[in-house]
Parts: structure tokens; sequence; C-alpha cells
């Protein structure tokens, strides 16, 4: 099944092109089906690229997704137009009141500030807590995981003497886990961040699971039971030339950063990088959305009750 979003979005039209199947209103009204309801709190301040990005995972399950974008209500974009958000983006405090199957946060150009000092910290806190009775699963990604590691567990983020930057290599550590079905026993990820989470750091008992970690770059993906929750921290939805862009944008402003690791080929910024991890971001969105529609109840209404959470 494809993916329900607005007519209008920017993404619509890049997804067409790639092949992506899109529904439109009238066809997604005519299926007598319950599409899932999946949110996505988009921090980044490319708005556009982003939902882009992520549309483009959700959409390629073979279920029936409805998209709604989210951003915070009390923070100015500075990169995405005042109409795209008003046409497209509704604030958290507008969809407070809904339920989602799952509800995905993005990362953000903060990660160097203390999380309390992040200027719309309090509502993301409150949006954390939140998920807890209105989101069947959560999935947060690099910022946005180390900030909800750091909200649900006081696990800290430890800044690195050099920017860990470029593509991966990681261990699957859980092959039995239904969020890594179908991976191999190594892959790729792309990896952007000047901090880090350590293994060291992370809580025993207290349901936790590392999935997959690097060598190199440490921790990348946990799992908890308590709220289906996943804490990605790496960027594994990036685009092919995403590293290349924050590498010239780097490079521009002067800021101290070497190629990227095992990106371009013979490291030559030159020549147009080659995208190695694809395949398995496709198959985690697609393990995920599948144990999302395995376990969440048929009836919104019933996500966070005690009857849904001692079901799961």
């Amino acid at each position: 099944m494809p993916i329900k979003i607005p007519d209008q979005l920017p993404a619509r039209e890049v997804l067409t092109r790639e092949g992506v199947s899109i529904m439109d209103e009238e066809t997604a009204l005519r299926q007598d089906i319950r599409p899932l309801q999946i949110g996505l709190l988009n921090l980044m301040p490319n708005k556009i690229r982003t939902e882009t990005q992520f549309a483009r995972l959700i959409g390629a399950t073979p279920l029936q997704v409805e998209l709604t974008l989210v951003r915070i209500g009390n923070h100015k974009a500075r990169n995405t137009p005042e109409e795209h958000l008003i046409s497209f983006y509704q604030t958290w405090e507008e969809v407070a009141a809904r339920k989602f199957d799952g509800f995905i946060v993005t990362g953000a150009p903060v990660e160097l500030l203390p999380f309390e000092d992040v200027t719309y910290w309090d509502e993301l806190a409150r949006i954390f807590d939140w998920t807890t009775s209105n989101v069947h699963s959560s999935f947060f990604i690099c910022w946005g995981a180390m900030a909800a590691a750091w909200h649900f567990h006081r696990i800290p983020k430890h800044k690195l003497e050099k920017k860990a930057f470029g593509v991966f290599r990681h261990q699957n550590n859980a092959p039995a886990s239904p969020y890594l079905a179908g991976f191999s026993d190594d892959f790729s990820i792309p990896v952007s961040r000047w901090t880090e989470v350590r293994a060291s750091d992370i809580p025993t008992g207290v349901g936790l699971e590392l999935l997959m970690e690097s060598d190199v770059t440490g921790p990348c993906l946990l799992t908890e039971k308590t709220g289906n929750r996943l804490y990605m921290f790496n960027h594994i939805e990036y685009d092919s030339t995403s590293l290349k862009e924050e590498y010239d944008r780097d490079v521009a402003a002067g800021v101290p950063v070497e190629v990227p690791h095992a990106y371009f080929p013979e490291d030559d910024p030159s020549r147009p990088p080659l995208n190695r991890w694809r395949s398995h971001a496709h198959l985690l969105f697609g393990n995920w959305i599948n144990q999302v529609y395995q376990t969440t109840p048929y009836r919104l209404e019933k996500i966070g009750t005690s009857l849904q959470l001692a079901l799961s």
C-alpha cells in the first residue's frame, strides 16, 4: 500500500519520480482499511529535505500509511518558508489530542548545547512524555535519540575531539530482533555528529537492548520495550549526497572537518559518493512499520490505555 501525503507537498514530486507509490485522498477513502497513523516531528533546519527522506522510507513499505508533519510550536524555522509550514505542518499542540501508531523525532543541529539550554527543550520534554500515552511506537533519530535517551534514562552525551563523519561499518548484535530481520552481519551507516553516547553509560535492568554498534563510532541503535521505543544515533535516513552537502558547507564556513570516512571513492571529494546504506535503511523502516502494524490496537483510541499496555 502507498503512503498518503498532501497533494502539494514538495516531497510528492520527488517520490513519484523515484517510483514510490503515493495515494490521494479520494483513493484512500475508497479503501476499507485503517491506515497506520505516523507522525513526524521535524526538528531539522531543511524541513523539506528531511520530510522527503522519511516519506521515502515509510512509503516503501507494503502497508497504507498516513503521514502527519509536526513542528515545535514556539520555535521559528530559519531555513523553511513560513508558507510551507503553514500549509503542511501542525504544531504539537494541534495534534496533542490525537493518538499515533508511530511517531518519529528527527535530529537537530543543537548537539553541542546542554539539553536544557535548547530553546524548545521544555516543549520537547512534554512531547517525550506525551508519547508514553499517545504513541504506540516511537522512533528517535540522531540528536532526537540522544535527547530522548537523556530524558527517559539520563544517558549523557559526550563531546568528541573531532566530528564523527562518514560511512562506518556497524555490527548486528541481535540477529533475532524483529527490527533487524534480514540484516547482514555487518553493514554501513552514515554518521554525522560532534557528540556520542557510550555503551558504558547505558543502564542495565531497564529493558534497553543495544542492537547495532560500531567499533569506531559506538552505539547506533537501542530498543526499549517500554513504549516500543527505538533510539537511532546516526543518520540511516540520509540521501546519497547529504554528507557531501554537509562537508561542502563546513569547508565553506571554515569548520575544521575531515573528508567523510569511506564515503567518496578513493576519498576524492570531486567524485560522486556511493550509497552503501540505502537497502538497510529501507529494511529497518520496513521492519519497524511491520512491527507497529502487528502490535498496535486496531482502534486508535486504545493506544496508551491500560488494556493496550497489558497486551504489549
